[in-house]
């Protein structure tokens, strides 16, 4: 089912690319990245492209109340955009029992599964959304600003396109996009001389294992033929996440076209990282002024680029700080 992905995903990259190509100034994230695994997820739950405009802004809610720490106005956020999703597929699941889908539909597949009660469906597709969005935005972004940062990998993937396998899971390594896994210990162990007991609950610093200088030589470099890889970007074992198939199929998908049509592409100014503690991203106060189009397309003000009825925590609305500048001719093209 995921490389059934692939066709459609590979449309949707050259369409925002050829788009991007056409702009004096553009947003890595906002106008790129974060627009693919919307779409992709749009595509498995068979959700009409009409209704997709609310996705993004439900999802970045919903993760803002899971931070570790949070506000009374986050959290009631998170929950109204549980709410809101939640009744938009009570709708979806009614119409598609009346009327199912094609077998490369989730939603259809999963209402065969007869052990599945209707609340643990909308959760299941709830977590879908979340598990897949914002992750798969930073996997696409922060790879992009690793070849940004670093022009030479870039070059090596544009001469060996094979090695884009091995250079997703390097990005993925250096630069995870969940930094934080939970785990609770179901019988007393001990694990580095520290003892933990039955019903302790952990938390997991994947970053820093991703880092971990006794597995990987020079682990803050930025190695895309690196062998072995054994990084935890998706976690391990049963609780591996289930979503990493579709996760790396987008990513191998979104980044080497960036390396190869737009050559170009260069960092403009200093990135902002996020102050999410769960999440690692950019983030940058939003400057719509730098976000003009020398063509009739223009993209609209922050807000209406969430295009949802609900609004998201205002640290959600900033911008990226991936500003970069390619040059197109004899002129220079600026984007932000």
């Amino acid at each position: 089912m995921v490389r059934g992905l692939e066709a459609g995903i590979t449309s949707l990259v050259d369409s925002l690319l050829g788009r991007l190509q056409e702009l004096r100034q553009f947003d890595l994230v906002e106008d790129f990245a974060a627009h693919i695994p919307v779409e992709v997820i749009g595509n498995l739950l068979c959700i009409p492209r009409e209704d997709r405009g609310p996705l993004r802004g439900w999802s970045l809610a919903i993760l803002g109340a899971l931070e570790s720490t949070t506000t009374a106005v986050q959290r009631r956020q998170g929950n109204e955009a549980v709410s809101e999703f939640t009744r938009y597929l009570r709708k979806l699941i009614g119409a598609r029992r009346q009327q199912p889908g094609p077998d490369t539909d989730l939603l259809t597949r999963l209402l065969r599964e007869r052990e599945l009660s209707e609340d643990e469906l909308l959760q299941n597709c709830v977590f879908l959304l979340n598990a897949g969005h914002e992750t798969t935005t930073n996997i696409i972004a922060n790879g992009l600003y690793l070849f940004l940062r670093t022009p030479a990998a870039a070059q090596l993937l544009r001469d060996d396109p094979a090695l884009v396998v091995p250079a997703i899971e390097e990005c993925l390594r250096l630069e995870s996009p969940n930094q934080l896994g939970n785990r609770l210990v179901s019988e007393p162990v001990t694990i580095g001389g520290v003892a933990l007991e039955a019903g302790t609950y952990l938390t997991l610093c994947i970053g820093a294992a991703n880092r971990d200088p006794q597995e990987f030589a020079l682990p803050d470099h930025f190695d895309i033929t690196r062998k072995p890889n054994r990084h935890l970007a998706f976690a391990a074992g049963a609780h591996a996440c289930v979503g990493m198939g579709v996760a790396r199929l987008e990513a191998q998908v979104a980044l080497p076209p960036n390396a190869a049509k737009l050559p170009g592409l260069r960092l403009r100014g200093a990135a902002r990282r996020g102050a999410r503690a769960r999440f690692r991203g950019f983030v940058s106060p939003a400057r719509r002024n730098r976000l003009k189009a020398p063509n009739a397309y223009h993209t609209p003000p922050r807000a209406t680029v969430i295009a949802s009825p609900f609004t998201p925590p205002a640290a959600s609305l900033h911008r990226n700080a991936i500003t970069c500048a390619t040059s197109r001719g004899s002129s220079t093209r600026f984007c932000g």
